[in-house]
Parts: C-alpha cells; structure tokens; sequence
C-alpha cells in the first residue's frame, strides 16, 4: 500500500492576529510545522499548538523562517551562512522547549518560505540549515523541496530528510515551485489540486506550468493553513487519497 504524510504549517498567529483554523485542521492532517516566532507565531500560541497537536496524535515539526513577520517570512533576505546557522538553532530549540514541556518529541524540521526556496537551491544556505538541524538532533527529520539542494545536503550530512510536495503550487520545468510573484504560482481549483497530488504521490510525476512532465518523489504533501477554503480542502484532499487507497502516516 502506498503511503504518504499530510502536513500544514500551523501556529502562524501572533499577539492579537489569528490565522487559519487550526484546531480544525489538525484532525486531517498527519504532521505539523509549527512557526517558531520569526515568521509568524509567539510563544503563547507556539505553546498551545504544541498542545493541539499532541492532543490530536499529529507528529510536530519546528517550522523556522526568516525574520520577518511584516513580510511573513516571503521575502529573500541575504546573510551569511552563520547567521542562518544560529536562527535555525535558536527556532528549533524554541519549539522544542514546549515539546518538553508537553512531554512530547520533536519529530522533523521545515524552513519556511523564502528561506525554504532558496535554500532549494543554494548549497550553502541548504548546508546551513542541514548543519543546524543535524547539530540540534541528528534524528530530526528534515523536510526540503522534492529533489532540491537541502534534501541533497541532509543526506550528506546524515540526516533523514522527507522529500516535499506542494498540493496548491504549479512547478517550473526545472521542479522548483513557480514564484509567488507571478500570477500562476497558485492553484485555486480545488479538484486541479487534488489531481495533482494524486499523480505526485501515485506515478511520482508533475505536470509543470509549460505542459511538460518532470520526475518527483513524493514523501510529503504540504498544504497551506492560511487560505480561504484550506479546511475544506483538508478535508476533501484527505478523503480522496484514502479512498485511493493510499495510507495517510506522518513521516517518523
């Protein structure tokens, strides 16, 4: 039987701003990413995320990003290897306080957005993450872009890595992600996107945004918690893949 994990990066609320639903979507998802403060998040709802997620038997993941909540953690920001070193370790380690204090694991680690897609294909910055998370807690998983630098360089290094795919993204020829900035990097129809999750995780293939047919290995579905309709989609997503037949297991 083919299996696959769902995950939703969740606790993307901070101070008086709520985002999303997760308590919602914490029922039909397998793992989740928790934002760690620098993105999005604080350390009340970083704590009461963690306390869902247990609640609820979903794996959690520390989701680090740049610092930067007025862009939401979207836009490239330029800095040394170094400092991308130390912000990986002080977010994972910032979640993983509330993990002890719920007495439950840390399982995997998820850079967010811009940090994300550069890192997917910048050796340096992918070894500076893979660095951080395998010097934090070599059993982490680490997440990356199916294919990309940052899967290539947690390997290296040892680490397990999960190889992602995006159910509401187009893909460039290339297997990268299409930019945000361009006006097709989004599917908004839910089947579309249901579809393509479906020839990702069953044929290990994506049609990319020139019509052509690219190789993708397919551990992990992402999707979004943040949108419009991401409930109903969670829930429509989930039920078509298991009555595929396909298993729903987070990755650890």
């Amino acid at each position: 039987m083919k299996r696959v994990d769902l995950n939703c990066d969740l606790g993307e609320s901070f101070g008086a701003y709520k985002i999303g639903q997760d308590e919602l979507i914490l029922d039909y998802i397998s793992s989740a990413n928790v934002a760690c403060g620098y993105h999005a998040g604080d350390h009340n709802v970083m704590a009461e995320t963690v306390k869902m997620a247990k609640e609820k038997k979903v794996s959690i993941g520390a989701h680090p990003g740049f610092q930067d909540l007025m862009g939401f953690g979207r836009r490239a920001i330029q800095t040394s290897p170094e400092d991308i070193y130390h912000f990986i370790i002080y977010q994972i380690n910032a979640l993983k306080g509330f993990c002890h204090l719920h007495n439950v694991p840390m399982k995997h680690v998820k850079p967010h957005g811009a940090l994300f897609n550069m890192a997917a294909k910048d050796p340096v910055m992918a070894e500076a993450i893979a660095k951080a998370v395998y010097d934090t807690d070599p059993s982490l998983v680490l997440f990356g872009l199916s294919g990309s630098e940052l899967t290539k360089q947690g390997t290296k290094l040892g680490l397990d890595v999960a190889n992602e795919v995006f159910a509401d993204r187009t893909y460039q020829p290339d297997g990268t992600l299409t930019p945000r900035t361009q006006t097709n990097a989004l599917i908004h129809d839910t089947n579309k996107a249901i579809e393509q999750v479906l020839q990702m995780v069953q044929t290990g293939t994506v049609t990319a945004v020139d019509g052509s047919t690219i190789s993708i290995k397919a551990d992990t579905v992402c999707i979004h918690g943040d949108g419009e309709n991401a409930l109903a989609f969670a829930q429509n997503l989930r039920e078509t893949i298991v009555n595929e037949g396909i298993s729903i297991k987070s990755i650890k």
